[in-house]
């Protein structure tokens, strides 16, 4: 056994004494400069900044399809591409937003639909999903939905008539 650890001993030894090249002499420069540049773009970043974070619908009657628009510029550094746009449930739906990249400076749109259902207070967050810093920017739409006063009322809560005898 002590000849085996012996014999590892030495030959790490020579293993590692046979490498004396300086390391540090094997880096370019050019490459470090690139390395740099690039290090020093990756840190910029889109801004995604909208006109309201919040829209209020008011009073509602319930079953009313109401809609908004949220308008949004890149106020950022680099381009911003705007993957996906969700909300929180199907009585909500983001569309109409543009996939393509939007420089600095340029401005763009997306359309928010409720079909009004709920009740009483109903807020609902709408997550964007785009390359900024954070990667998700939040807008939220609100109403307040009343019930429907023409809508039928339901066979359980249906007053009873007591019948004479």
């Amino acid at each position: 056994m002590k000849k085996v650890v012996l014999a590892l001993s030495a030959m790490c030894l020579i293993a590692f004494t046979s490498c004396k090249e300086d390391a540090t002499k094997k880096i370019d420069e050019n490459n470090v400069t690139a390395a740099a540049e690039r290090d020093a773009q990756s840190s910029k970043y889109p801004v995604l900044t909208f006109d309201k974070s919040e829209h209020d619908f008011g009073e509602l009657i319930s079953g009313t399809n109401v809609e908004t628009v949220f308008n949004y510029t890149n106020t950022g550094d680099a381009p911003l591409v705007i993957t996906d746009i969700k909300s929180t449930c199907g009585c909500t739906v983001p569309r109409d937003w543009s996939k393509a990249p939007l420089a600095p400076g340029e401005s763009g749109s997306f359309t928010v639909k409720f079909n009004g259902k709920g009740t009483n207070k109903v807020s609902k967050a709408v997550t964007v999903t785009a390359n900024t810093e954070k990667g998700r920017e939040v807008v939220k739409i609100s109403a307040f939905v009343k019930p429907d006063p023409n809508a039928p009322t339901k066979a359980g809560s249906a007053a009873i008539t007591p019948v004479a005898k």
